[in-house]
């Protein structure tokens, strides 16, 4: 498990480009038949990716669950948000079956012991990007499919930024302890995110970009407003927004994100916003 410490803001506007990836970037999360798992001490968020091609996989798989949680397993004191962005696949939790189709979301509860991944296709294998933070209590796992999300338009043509927010775990859909996540999906000719961009001192964020064309990037913009920097990403990459930090995009071409929150609220409208003026 990679282990990443909470950066400070005064050290942070003076790192280089390598530092801050670094620091914050997640790249290769989908290795065949591998978990890859990131552990960030920015509020216990944890970032996963699962790959599986030949063999059914465990969460836990390759883990030391005792030495990186001091559980016997990892959703004893976990919840987490799994989106598929691959093949179809199947998730099973404590014998429970769920099938998740291209862009299909299962939020698991605390307590879940056993978590198991699959492919329906070894030639188009299913992706898991996964989201775990810490849980109090226990609500209910729940299937969520990309039919079942909110819908919520924004944006203009003219700002180059119109697109649709897909909440799947979040308040209005269903109960949680603190993790939200949703899917935003940018339509052609549009390419900015979050922007205007905010910072909201009670949360912090995890980005994860992907159906992007090859050949094309987005330019990840972070750092606190009057100290600005960007993390130039490819596809299927995550990163880590600490709390301080603006997080906002602009791609060379459109693009879908998957937003992770995690904190000590679920206030969407708990948040500094900003001038696009504002920034320096």
């Amino acid at each position: 498990m990679d282990i990443r410490y909470s950066a400070n803001q005064k050290d942070v506007k003076r790192y280089t480009t390598e530092e801050l990836r670094n620091e914050f970037l997640i790249t290769d999360l989908y290795q065949k038949d591998k978990v890859v798992s990131v552990y960030s001490h920015v509020d216990r968020m944890v970032t996963f990716g699962c790959m599986p091609v030949t063999r059914e996989m465990s969460l836990d798989d390759g883990i030391d669950v005792y030495a990186n949680f001091g559980t016997s397993y990892i959703l004893e004191r976990r919840e987490i948000g799994i989106f598929n962005i691959g093949g179809p696949g199947k998730i099973k939790v404590d014998g429970e079956t769920y099938s998740l189709g291209h862009k299909d979301c299962l939020y698991i509860t605390k307590g879940a012991k056993e978590v198991l991944f699959s492919s329906d296709s070894q030639s188009e294998p299913a992706k898991f990007y996964m989201v775990s933070a810490p849980a109090h209590t226990s609500y209910e796992t729940r299937l969520l499919t990309f039919k079942d999300a909110i819908k919520r338009p924004l944006g203009t043509v003219e700002e180059c930024n119109k697109r649709t927010i897909n909440q799947f775990i979040h308040p209005d859909v269903l109960k949680t302890c603190q993790l939200s996540m949703g899917m935003t999906v940018l339509d052609k000719g549009s390419i900015w995110n979050t922007m205007p961009s905010h910072t909201h001192e009670r949360r912090m964020e995890i980005y994860t970009y992907f159906d992007i064309p090859e050949n094309n990037v987005v330019f990840h913009f972070m750092g606190e407003p009057s100290e600005t920097r960007h993390i130039v990403m490819k596809n299927e990459e995550a990163v880590i927004s600490p709390s301080w930090s603006i997080h906002s995009g602009a791609g060379t071409t459109n693009y879908t994100f998957i937003w992770a929150m995690g904190g000590e609220n679920q206030e969407f409208d708990d948040m500094d916003n900003l001038k696009a003026t504002d920034l320096k």
